[in-house]
């Protein structure tokens, strides 16, 4: 043994203390304050070794990678906390009919594509125009007992055979993806391209940034966590994945939660819990809301079971799983506030499990304060605006609502003033992960073709929209220990962006790119 002081321990505290990758930045926003600093965060392993001011000179040994990022800004991993890479993949399912022009090379590009596959597998395509049909029996005189599906480029439409009616239970008219789960089945069983296609989908949210997400998988996710599982246990994953059941072919299944929480303890892999819908759209007229429509004499058009969501988040939350409920109109945010409220409690009040509220579009401000007293998550959609024109959304809202209650449209300033953490996700494919064009829309409260910011007085500020990104995100996963944050010890999950967004104006945010991410002490993405 080595005495104390000999050449040996020397060495060992030298080595301890080097860095394998050490990133300098005069920007180093940690999650934890409300500006960043100049300084540095150095990397060896899988684990931040330290991160402070200077130049972390004293953690670079000869064969540590140094990153000069000047006035790029690092942050810890950015974490996506609701996202459907199902409704990824059945954009790329099948033939690219993007190039047809018209029915007749429509049909033609899905004749080929048919040719190639194996006898009695469904026809799937994607990317159609809009405005390009086929009718169902020519359809049908086609591929007669064989299933064909081919979506428009929107994804939540499509033209269909009879046979696929049959196969899949839904119609062009219920084309949404709660009613497709069996072609979702059918999809994810295919492995030769479900794998790729998850892996392109990984690499495209690492350019993003992305290093965690909360996956929604309807059901018991049709056998996709033995993919998840073999791709941990060959050390292929670029992220951490936390999935959900969301029930739609059958109720909650708790022995199945029981069993993915037992099976995925991992480090990058975790059972996250159940997702539910409630209420829908205020432009359909589907948003539950305490004051009727002023359009029509309904506070909600869609039906709504709450006494069945109540008893299955109440059947969960008492075996120890967490529910994210989604709720767009007031009364539906109410309504799940109410239910939350009959869930177990910690001895200050606060919810016992991580239940969280998904989509908040509008809100009353009472509630938003009852929900920072009772510890409910928001998952918002800081990106939704992406979606929206000014002229359109501002006309929806006085027929729907009227300006007065428009005022709370979007109130993330209540949220963040009553306490509650905010975690951000996308209803990815709705938006795809872009953190900078979030700064635009929910700090800015711009549209996309810019003008006056839509509810100002409502919209966060770059450091409180980043710290949902990424402590908020980690918070909701219940990772916060270990992620999250830029801190000595914690795992190195670090996205580095092009330019420094508390030095942009919000509304030139959107020209900034991430340029740099590493997950668990890796690069998974660089354009340096």
């Amino acid at each position: 043994m080595a005495c104390a002081g000999s050449a040996y321990e020397r060495k060992m505290e030298i080595t301890m203390k080097t860095a394998d990758k050490l990133l300098r930045s005069q920007a180093i926003f940690t999650a934890l304050q409300e500006r960043p600093q100049p300084g540095f965060v150095a990397v060896q392993g899988n684990r931040i070794l330290a991160c402070g001011g200077g130049d972390g000179a004293a953690y670079a040994g000869p064969d540590t990678e140094i990153y000069e990022l000047d006035d790029r800004l690092v942050c810890p991993g950015f974490s996506d906390v609701h996202c459907f890479f199902t409704g990824y993949a059945l954009g790329f399912a099948g033939a690219d009919l993007s190039a047809a022009a018209n029915a007749d090379e429509l049909l033609a590009a899905v004749r080929d594509h048919a040719g190639s596959l194996p006898a009695g597998d469904s026809v799937l395509g994607h990317g159609l125009r809009r405005g390009i049909v086929a009718a169902e029996d020519v359809l049908d005189g086609m591929f007669g007992e064989t299933p064909c599906v081919l979506f428009y480029e929107d994804g939540e439409s499509c033209l269909m055979n009879g046979a696929a009616r049959r196969t899949f239970g839904f119609t062009p008219e219920t084309c949404c993806s709660e009613s497709y789960w069996r072609l979702l089945r059918y999809l994810l069983n295919d492995r030769d391209f479900i794998v790729p296609a998850y892996q392109k989908y990984l690499a495209m949210l690492n350019a993003r940034g992305v290093t965690s997400t909360k996956e929604m998988g309807f059901d018991d996710f049709y056998g996709f966590p033995d993919v998840l599982e073999r791709l941990e246990a060959e050390n292929a994953l670029t992220m951490r994945v936390h999935f959900m059941s969301q029930p739609v072919g059958a109720p909650a299944n708790l022995p199945y939660a029981r069993a993915m929480r037992e099976r995925f303890t991992g480090p990058f892999v975790r059972f996250s819990g159940f997702n539910q819908m409630t209420d829908g759209s205020i432009s359909c007229l589907e948003g539950d809301l305490k004051q009727p429509y002023l359009c029509a004499p309904t506070r909600c058009a869609k039906q709504i079971d709450y006494a069945a969501i109540e008893a299955e988040t109440l059947a969960a939350d008492a075996e120890g799983f967490r529910f994210s409920l989604h709720a767009q109109g007031d009364a539906a945010i109410a309504r799940v506030l109410d239910i939350y409220e009959k869930c177990r409690r910690n001895p200050d009040g606060t919810l016992a499990n991580r239940h969280a509220i998904t989509d908040l579009e509008f809100s009353d401000p009472a509630d938003l304060e009852r929900m920072g007293r009772l510890g409910a998550i928001a998952e918002i959609y800081p990106q939704i605006q992406s979606i929206a024109d000014r002229e359109g959304k501002l006309a929806m809202i006085r027929e729907k609502i009227g300006e007065e209650r428009g005022r709370y449209y979007w109130n993330r300033r209540k949220m963040a003033d009553s306490g509650v953490t905010i975690s951000c996700g996308t209803d990815l494919p709705l938006t795809i992960d872009d953190i900078p064009q979030s700064v635009y829309h929910a700090v800015g409260g711009y549209f996309p073709e810019g003008g006056e910011p839509f509810n100002p007085q409502n919209m966060l500020t770059v450091s409180e929209l980043l710290t949902a990104w990424t402590r908020g995100g980690q918070v909701n996963l219940g990772r916060e220990r270990e992620l999250g944050t830029l801190e000595a010890g914690k795992l190195a999950d670090i996205a580095v962006l092009d330019g420094n967004l508390f030095a942009v104006a919000p509304k030139d945010a959107r020209a900034v790119r991430a340029c740099l991410t590493l997950v668990d002490g890796k690069v998974v993405y660089s354009s340096l």
